[in-house]
This record gives C-alpha cells, sequence and structure tokens, in this order.
C-alpha cells in the first residue's frame, strides 16, 4: 500500500494539482458553468459564443451516433457514456436500444440529465445515471465513450485516465480531445486574455500523436477519426478498437 511518505515531491505535487483540478471542474460544474452548460447543451437563447459551441459539440455527438448506426448493432451493446454531462449522447444511444451507463461527476448535471431522461422515456431504467469521477467507475461494457473530458485533465494524468477507461472496455474506446496545435495553442491563449464571466476551469490540450500512442501500448488500433472545428469549438475523435 502506498501512502504520501512514498511520493517524491513532484508526484505529491502532480497529485495535489489533479485533485485541485478536479476540486475545481467538480465545483465550477454544480454552480455557474452548470446554468451556462445547461444553457449551451439545451435548444434555449444563447449568445454568439455559446451557439457556437452548442453547434460544435452537437457534431461530435452526431458523428458518434453516425458511426454507430452506421455499424447497425447499437441494440446489442452496453455502453458507458463516461462524462455524461446533460445526457446529450445518453439519451439519443438509448433511443438507438442501447444499454447505456452513464455517470458524471456534477451532481447536478447528472440530475438534469435524469430529468430529461424521464421526459424522454418516462421512468424506464435506461439511461441509467450515476454521480461518479471516472477515475472510480467500475465494470465492463463493449463501448466507453469519453466525449470532451479530456480538456479538463493535464498532460502527466492523461495516460492513467486512459489506462483506467481502457480497463473498462471490453471492445472499443471513442473518445475526444483538444488537439495541441501551433493554432489552437495560439488560440487558447488569446481566450485566456479574454475569460467569459463564468469560465473557471483550466482547459488542456493534448498531441494527437502522445494519445495514439497511449492507445498503442495498451493494446488498442485506431478505427475511425474525425475532427470538428467551428469558430470556438475544436475536437478531435477517435475510435479506438482492441488489437485482433
Amino acid at each position: 500500500m502506498t501512502s504520501t511518505d512514498d511520493i517524491t515531491t513532484d508526484d505529491k505535487t502532480t497529485e495535489n494539482k489533479t485533485t485541485d483540478d478536479k476540486t475545481i471542474v467538480q465545483s465550477y460544474f454544480n454552480s455557474v458553468g452548470f446554468d451556462r452548460w445547461q444553457r449551451i447543451y439545451g435548444d434555449g437563447e444563447v449568445n454568439k459564443v455559446q451557439l457556437d459551441i452548442r453547434v460544435g459539440h452537437q457534431q461530435t455527438v452526431d458523428t458518434v451516433l453516425a458511426w454507430l448506426e452506421a455499424d447497425g448493432n447499437a441494440a446489442a451493446l452496453s455502453i458507458c457514456d463516461a462524462g455524461c454531462g446533460v445526457g446529450s449522447l445518453s439519451l439519443p444511444l438509448a433511443a438507438m436500444g442501447a444499454q447505456v451507463f452513464s455517470s458524471d461527476i456534477s451532481e447536478k448535471m447528472v440530475e438534469e440529465a435524469k430529468t430529461r431522461a424521464i421526459a424522454q422515456f418516462g421512468h424506464d431504467q435506461n439511461p441509467q445515471f450515476l454521480v461518479q469521477d471516472l477515475e472510480k467507475l467500475a465494470g465492463h461494457y463493449h463501448t466507453v465513450i469519453c466525449l470532451d473530458v479530456l480538456i479538463h485533465y493535464p498532460k502527466e494524468q492523461v495516460s492513467q485516465m486512459l489506462t483506467h477507461l481502457s480497463s473498462l472496455a471490453t471492445d472499443r474506446l471513442i473518445i475526444s480531445f483538444a488537439p495541441k496545435t501551433l493554432a489552437y495553442t495560439v488560440l487558447k491563449k488569446i481566450g485566456d486574455f479574454f475569460p467569459g464571466p463564468s469560465k473557471a476551469t483550466r482547459a488542456y490540450l493534448h498531441p494527437e500523436a502522445e494519445i495514439v500512442a497511449i492507445f498503442n501500448s495498451l493494446g488498442w488500433t485506431v478505427g475511425r477519426t474525425a475532427m470538428t472545428k467551428t469558430r470556438f469549438y475544436f475536437s478531435r475523435l477517435i475510435e479506438v478498437k482492441r488489437v485482433a
């Protein structure tokens, strides 16, 4: 068993930083962040920036749904929607017939997702929603999907997080992340100079080559990929499958 005395100074710094990031994210999405993102993920009136982000996020969700629809076997799948937010992906997956297990770190996000699920499906038990950290998720699922979550994870924690998600998936992982390129790095720095009134979380960009290398080391091979780009939203989507 490892204690804090076994951790080096650098490791303690990393651990504290990760804990701090998680606390910030959880607090943000249970307060002002929830109000902001509930509007973005809904269909009500929003400002131009929020509308752009809504469109971008929905394009990412629609791409995943199109992939699963093209496969033609959604009704036979168990799917874990890790970081489900208000259910933007979970609900249409359940409508396709998949057995969906959804979780999010934010209690308010999960409660909103449950409300939307009841409005659409009544009190059916699919999707199943749970308030939980990604690191504490358990079980085994044919497909694990994690959209727009890696942006909250610093570089030093991505491998650990993907390793854990890998342990949950028997056949496939689908993730999205903000790719680290020169253009997006510059755009992010510009955005940092002009934070919105409810911008309260750090945003991390990740080189695609590093993400792919992690998956390869875990026994996955890249399948389909896609890129969503709007003015204020950019997300790289990758599907990986078990190496035969």
